[in-house]
Order: structure tokens, then sequence, then C-alpha cells
């Protein structure tokens, strides 16, 4: 696998070695090495950074995970080595070939030229060329060392730069600051005044003229994918010879479509909601108004665009970089999302340095909150992609939130300008178009505008390029009689009656007519582990007992739930799969007598179990899916196909079944699903890398023609061009049918409902229907004149909601001394006294005798954040609950890392006992952690 990719690494290893700096891309060695690899390299760096990156190479070469090529591209030109990205995707270096005058220059001339260098003020002019990571490096260098070893730092960065223009940019920051002595080395070294179009004194050289070119791009847009702004296809260059005047004139133009600038020019100076159908390129819209509102604001604009998912901010601002960098490189472009390792960027940096940063909004929540955004007017722009969320507790909410009470309270604060992109604004419960109206009012509140944009004048252009696929049900019989579930069934209401020996656990939940199998059962579950955990009796051995085998009794109980709902709707092998990896970890795990009860009662009834699994009835939905896809492969076997499905247990056993399916194996499934907490079956987890080399295959017509999708992706993940989208037993509000729908972007393309729950089929007929009624509703809305007098009236009564419990007395924590328990057996942890809190949300336990009381395994994922750098996961020593992890802070080794759903909490006075799900909900007071704590005899650190 990658033979071509690796043979070509080799090739080009003394190119990349002497730019390349491996510690700028750890994210993607710790993807893909094991620690011990990642440390030797990073070890290798401090010695040699060439020798380090060398290595890198070497040990890439030996990879064969599927998707690590375009892993290592992704996170070079994450971490801007756009230059390098660049070259090794088209295997062409000439242009870094090109540097290597001047880099002889440079390393000729650098022991002169440090002595005549101001480089904490060159770094001033020189974001274009340099990293922010490297700015901060050199300016610790001259805090540390002084002028001439940060000089000699600069010099060092420069000569490994893959920045084409870093030789012109520092000859220009040289000249800015004055250092003339300098730029004379240069000059007389090799360079040249004319090259940069002045002299050293800042004067024209009226004896050099320079012919340039004027740029013109002019965009032709195809349907082939949402959002996407240029291809080798569609972008037309023309050159036109010009005058030089000092400094390089390009110009760009963007043919929009018209509804596109219907949409745009909508949008201009005001805030507004968007609102166009998925597929109709809603971000080139977004694209648009940052340009208009960059020439509007020149020299002051600071747009933040927010994404609500990691995978949404990769693709958006892969795209925003692509094309500013393409259309106006003087455009600073950046982005920061919740799943980078560089966390401990600032954010108010990255706004300052930049024009444009793309963020997950919960960064931007974060920087508020922590004070390190002062407030909204740093910026002038922010865009909410699916600002639809803007709703209850979600980022979007807080931050506008916080937009409302300035303006509200003050009316001397200047504010962004707000816009919301969306395919549909349907949101929350309604039943006519009077609640509908008020729903979008809420939400124009929220986002505090008075304008919602759709395409009125370009409507028959727009249906040109938007198709609305044909909905279709199939409504499916369910099965008669199936032996397995009857099994599982009994098994369920036996170990429902070993419980009851144990504990009456009916007193434990108020849940009652709970089916096996259904999702209420699964609520039942939760209901009775909830009120187990903080059951207190006389005996606190006997507590301990009960307490841990009650919930292994509801766990087991929970995955039989499981296995119901998965045989429901995949074949019962699958269902039998699933029950055989939870049984495997539970032997795994060393389990205690009660699990060997339970464990035996399982292998009891396998032998059955299996041969029900071989030879027992067809699952009827998937006799329906398989003819559905025979079909459409048999008509057009280019058809391209996204299958919804509710779970990623079920996504697993589709893409199972699939190949196991004869006529349907070639169709090669993809799987994408979200990165989620915590899984049921192995490898569930995806990495946006993983996602990416997903839909990349799904691109490929030799690849991949069907891909089956959780709910990750209905929101603004770009999926491209297919004719077919199948719902299996996936239906939800207005919004999510909209987005679903969307997915079928070619023409004469098909979305069907499988699923044999007749409320189901109803509650996706309403919807179809709610969506006639919010398009009526935002007609009747573009048309009142009261519009702003109702936003304006529901934007002070949401204040005064706020303010009041703003100004209720918060409840003070609790002082006194609590024990942590195991969630599990009620095994003693540690004692609240030393817990510390570490950035106001990571909690560690300085208690070095809890490492008697816990056992680790090695972290299957190990990363670093904030400063911390897991690499165990922490075990209860008795019972193997997960207490959470053991990582490194800084220069301390081995922390505990503590999860506080994972523990009970025990007043030591009163002995009444208290679970907390999050640890902001804590109701006792814990102290900021203070490095002075730390001493080589009381905590080990860092060689």
């Amino acid at each position: 696998m990658y033979k071509l990719e690796k043979e070509n690494l080799r090739r080009s290893s003394d190119y990349i070695a002497k730019i390349l700096r491996p510690s700028l891309i750890k994210t993607f060695m710790t993807m893909y090495f094991d620690k011990e690899v990642v440390e030797r390299i990073l070890s290798e760096e401090e010695m040699s950074v060439t020798a380090a990156a060398q290595m890198l190479l070497d040990r890439m070469c030996f990879l064969e995970e599927e998707g690590w090529f375009q892993a290592f591209l992704d996170t070079l030109f994450a971490s801007e080595y756009t230059g390098l990205h660049k070259a090794i995707q088209d295997w062409n270096f000439r242009e870094l070939e090109e540097l290597n005058e001047h880099r002889k220059l440079l390393e000729r001339i650098e022991p002169s030229i440090t002595k005549h260098i101001k480089p904490s003020e060159l770094l001033t002019y020189m974001n274009d060329c340099l990293k922010p990571r490297e700015c901060e490096e050199i300016k610790a260098v001259d805090i540390q060392k002084g002028n001439i070893a940060a000089g000699q730092k600069l010099v060092d960065t420069l000569l490994r730069s893959d920045k084409s223009n870093w030789f012109k940019v520092l000859k220009m920051a040289l000249d800015a600051c004055s250092c003339y002595d300098a730029l004379e080395l240069l000059e007389s070294n090799g360079g040249s005044t004319a090259a940069m179009g002045c002299r050293s004194d800042g004067e024209a050289d009226s004896m050099t003229t320079e012919t340039i070119t004027t740029v013109s791009f002019e965009f032709r847009e195809e349907t082939e994918s949402e959002d996407m702004l240029m291809s080798a296809n569609n972008m037309t260059v023309t050159e036109t010879p010009s005058g030089f005047t000092g400094e390089y004139v390009r110009s760009s133009e963007r043919k929009l479509r018209e509804y596109q600038k219907e949409l745009a020019d909508a949008a201009e100076g005001q805030n507004t909601i968007i609102c166009a159908p998925t597929g109709c390129g809603k971000t080139i819209v977004a694209v648009a108004i940052c340009e208009q509102h960059l020439k509007k604001c020149a020299g002051r604009a600071k747009i933040v665009f927010l994404a609500t998912k990691v995978d949404v901010y990769e693709q958006q601002y892969k795209l925003f970089k692509e094309h500013f960098s393409t259309t106006d490189p003087n455009i600073k472009v950046t982005g920061l999302c919740g799943d980078m390792d560089h966390m401990d960027l600032s954010v108010r940096l990255l706004i300052e340095s930049n024009d444009i940063v793309v963020l997950t909004a919960q960064i931007l929540v974060n920087a508020l909150q922590t004070g390190e955004v002062p407030s909204l007017d740093l910026l002038t722009l922010i865009l909410l992609d699916e600002c639809h969320n803007t709703t209850g507790k979600h980022p979007y909410n807080n931050i506008m939130t916080r937009y409302l009470d300035t303006k509200l309270s003050s009316s001397t604060q200047s504010l962004p300008q707000i816009v919301g992109l969306t395919a549909s604004v349907g949101i929350g419960s309604f039943k006519d178009k009077t609640e509908a109206e008020n729903n979008i009012l809420q939400l124009c509140a929220n986002l505090d505008t008075r304008v919602i944009a759709t395409v009125t004048k370009h409507l028959d252009e727009l249906r040109s390029y938007v198709h609305t696929p044909e909905k279709e049900f199939f409504e499916v019989p369910e099965r008669t009689c199936d032996p397995f579930i009857r099994i599982i069934k009994n098994i369920m209401s036996n170990i429902e009656q070993l419980a009851l020996k144990t504990f009456n656990i009916e007193s434990l939940s108020n849940i009652q007519n709970r089916d096996y199998g259904s999702q209420k059962y699964e609520q039942w579950i939760v209901s009775v582990q909830k009120s187990c955990r903080v059951l207190v009796m006389k005996d606190p051995e006997e507590e301990r007992r009960i307490c841990r085998d009650l919930c292994n009794y509801t766990e087991h109980l929970r995955k039989y739930n499981d296995a119901l709902i998965i045989n429901e709707d995949a074949r019962t092998k699958d269902s039998l799969d699933f029950l055989d990896g939870f049984f495997e970890q539970v032997r795994n795990a060393g389990f205690d007598e009660t699990e060997r009860k339970l464990t035996a009662l399982y292998d009891s009834q396998r032998p059955q179990l299996l041969r029900l699994a071989t030879e027992g009835q067809q699952n009827p939905k998937l006799e329906v899916l398989k003819f559905i896809l025979d079909e459409e492969y048999h008509i057009n076997d280019q058809t391209r196909t996204v299958l919804f499905v509710r779970t990623r247990a079920l996504a697993d056993a589709m893409k199972k079944w699939i190949n196991d399916t004869d006529s349907l194996k070639f169709l090669m499934p993809g799987v994408l699903i979200g990165k989620g907490r915590k899984s049921n079956f192995t490898g569930s987890a995806m990495t946006p890398t993983n996602k990416k080399g997903v839909l990349d295959s799904f691109k490929s017509s030799d690849q991949s023609k069907i891909l089956i999708a959780t709910s990750v992706a209905d929101e603004g993940i770009d999926i491209p061009q297919c004719n077919l989208v199948l719902m299996y037993e996936y239906v939800g509000n207005v919004v999510k049918m909209v987005q679903v729908r969307g997915r079928g972007r070619a023409k004469d393309s098909r979305c069907f409902l499988i699923s044999s729950n007749k409320d189901r089929i109803m509650k996706e007929k309403i919807n179809m229907i709610k969506e006639k009624i919010v398009e009526e509703a935002i007609v009747e809305l573009q048309s009142r004149p009261d519009l702003s007098y109702k936003v304006d009236r529901l934007q002070r009564e949401d204040k005064a909601r706020r303010d009041h419990v703003s100004a209720s007395p918060e409840k003070p924590k609790k002082q006194g001394s609590y024990r942590l328990l195991c969630g599990k057996c009620k095994k003693f942890a540690c004692l609240s006294d030393s817990l510390r809190v570490v950035q106001e949300s990571h909690h560690i336990a300085l208690d070095r005798s809890m490492f008697e009381r816990f056992t680790t395994v090695p972290h299957k994922k190990p990363r670093s954040f904030c400063g911390f750098s897991k690499n165990k996961k922490m075990l209860c020593g008795d019972c193997k609950h997960d207490w959470g992890l053991i990582a490194s802070y800084l220069t301390i080794q081995d922390l505990p890392l503590l999860k506080i759903e994972s523990y009970v909490v025990q007043d030591c006075v009163t002995e009444e006992q208290f679970y907390f799900r999050k640890w902001r909900d804590v109701t006792f007071a814990i102290q900021e952690f203070d490095m002075k704590e730390i001493t080589p005899e009381t905590w080990p650190l860092r060689d």
C-alpha cells in the first residue's frame, strides 16, 4: 500500500528533511507511531532537526494504515507548511529548489548579519513567512539569551522555511526596522533592491522597472460539491502585463451565481440569517460576504467564522485558506479547533494577528469566559455556520447572549455584524404557522437579526442547480416470531430475578412499563444505576458488595438490550457478535463471582443462539434494503448512496452485512461516524483523518460506492454529490429531514425511508408538512412591518429573565472534607482535600497513596492537550472501574486526572452520598493548583 508515495518520499527526502521540523507535526506522529518512536524523534530533534526529520521519513515508509499519507498532507497544511504541502502533493520541488540561492547567501553572511538586526522588532513584519510558534520561540530566546542568539534563531528558522516569499519579506522587514547595515549585507552579497522595487532608504529606484502580472481569476462553479470554491477545471487565469508600481497588483473576480449574489447582497452591513437549501453553496456566499466586509472595513476588519463540529471546521478552514491564498495572499487566514494539540495558543493573539479566524464555537466561548478575549467588540464580523443551533445552552447561544447583554446594557460599545447560515429555520416543536413564526422570531432575537434572506428573485436559477430528491416510504412488516429474541429476553428476565435477590431494584426507579429492547429500558437502567451509586446501608462492606453486584447486573442487562436493538435492524449474527465482544472484554478484565455467574448464563445459551444466528430467518428490513440496492445499481452502476443509520453499532453491522452479501460486496462500503466518548464495539471512534480518508474514498468512482453514516453526516459535512439517500429507521425533526435529504444532490436523485415502525413513518410525513409551514412562515415574517418590534420585545424579555437569574444569590460551595469512592464498588479513592483544579477545568489528585488503590493500563490513543500528556488509563484496583487518566503536566510526571462521573462523593461527617455527572455540579470547594506544592520529594518530575 502507498508504494508510489513511499518511493517518492525516499527520493525527495533531502528536500523535505531540510525543511520539516517534526515537533510541528506532532499530531500526525502520535496518531500513527508508538509513543517511544515519537519520543526518539523529538529527542533527536533537540540535537539535529534534519536528522530527526530524516528519521521521521524513514519510519513513514513502513506505515501501512489506510489514510496515513493524506493525514500527513493535511497535517502539513494545518501546520502552515503550505510550500512543502504543495510540493509533496504535486511531487514538484522546483519552487523550493529556487530558494537554495537565498539560503546559501543567508548561511554565508549569518555571523555578520545577526549583529545588525533586532529580531523582536522584525517579527512584527514577518507573520507572512513565520509560524506563530516560531515567533514565540524567537521572542523567548531574545528574552533569555539576548539579541544575537535570537538573531541566530531567526536565521535558522528562515533557512528551514518553505515560504517562497521569505527572502523578500526579510528584506522589507529590515527596511521597515531601519536595519540598513544588515540590508546592505544582503544587497552586496547577491541581493537586489530592484527585486524589491525600493532602495534601502525607501526611495523608488528610478533606474529599474519590472514587468509583473495582473492575475484575474474567474470561477465557474459546478454542482459536484457544495461549498467548493475552485478546482483545476473551473478556474480560468488570464495574464496581462502591468507596469511595476512598488507593490504587486492582484485582482480577483469571482463569478457568483445570481442567487448567491442575491443572498450575499442581502447581508451587506446588517445582521442577517441566510436560509438556503443544502448544496446551493452557502459557504461561497459566506466568502463573498467576507470579501465585501474586508473592503468596507479595510485595515480594521476582524472576522470569525464559527463551526459547530470539528469535522465541519476542518472542511471550512481548508476552503477559506485555499481561497484567500489564491485570490489575495495579503489576507491572513488561520484556524483553531478543540481537537488540536496547540490549545495553549492565544485566541486573542490569533484574532489580532489575522484577518479571518475559523474556530469551533466552544473555543470562542472559553476565551470569553476566561477573559482572554475581553469583549466581542474585538471583532467586526461573526459568521455562524448551521445557525439554527443558536438555542438553549449551545455555544452559539452562549456567545450571542454575551452579545445581547452588551448591546442592551451599553450604547457606546461597538459590536460585530452577525451573519447566520442554515438550510432550515424550522426549529423547536410547533403545530401550526403561528407557532412556527414564534420559533423563528425567537431565533431572530437570539441572533439579533431582523432580516431573513432567502432566494426570491432568482428562484428558477436556484432550482436549476439544487435538486430536491423525491421522497418514498418503504413500510416493512416486523418479524413474526424470532426464537433468538425469546432466548435473550428470557436471559434478561433471569438476570432481573438474580438482582432482586440481592436488592429490590424495583424501588430504585420510578420508570414503569419498560419493554426489553427499547430506549425506555435503557432509561430504566440509567435510573437504577444512578440510585444504586448513592445507596447507603448500615454495613459498609454489605453496601459495597450490593452496589458492585447491581452494577454488574444492570450493565449486562444494558448489553442484552443493545443486542435486541441491533437484532431489530440488522442480522441476528451481528447481534451475537456484539454480545461475544462484550463477554470477551468481561473475561479479559478479570471478573468476580457475580460476573462468572452471568457469563455462565450466557455460555449455556450460546450454542442455541449461534444456531439461530446461522439458520434463523432473515431480517425483512435487510431484504428490502438489498432489493433497493440491487435495483438501483442494476439500473445505474455509477449510483452513489448515503445510508443513514441511528447508531455506531448499527453502522458497523451494516458494513459487515454488505461485505458478506455477494451481490453487494462490490459497493465497498465506507463508514462515517462521530468521535464519541464511549463505544460498544472495537474501532468505532473516528478521528478527523479517518473521516477524511473515508470521504476521499467515497469521492473516487472506482472505490467506495456507498457511505454508511450516523448523524455526524447530516449537518455541515460536505459529502460529494450522490443520487440515492437511504434513511434506515432514521427520522428526526424538520431541520434533520432537510439536512439529510439534501445529501442527494444529483439530478433525479431519490430519498427512501425504510422502517417497520408506523409511527416513525408518520413522523417523517408530518415533517414534510411542517417544512411547508416553515416556508410559509418565513414569507409571512419577511413582509411583516412589526418584525423589528417583536424581536426587540423578545430580547428585552429574555434579558429580564437572565438578569433575574444572575441576581439570585449563587449557592456557595461547601467547605469540609469529602471522600471520593469508586462508583462501582465504593472502594475509597481519595479525599477532596487532595483535589486541585488546573486551568479552571482539569481536576487532579495530589495524593501519592492513591497509587496503591488503582491499577493502570496503557492508553490506546495517547495525546497532549492544554499542557497535559495523557499516557495511561486509571482503573479501580478492586473492580477495574474506569477512574480517569494518568497524565504528565508540564514538568510533573504521573498525575491522576479524575473523572467525577466515575465516583461517588461521601460527606465525611454525615456519611451522605452524592453523584455528580460534571465537575461544575459538585457542591464542595476545590483549591486552585499551585506549582509550589510540587517538589522532587513529594512528586516525581520529568528529567
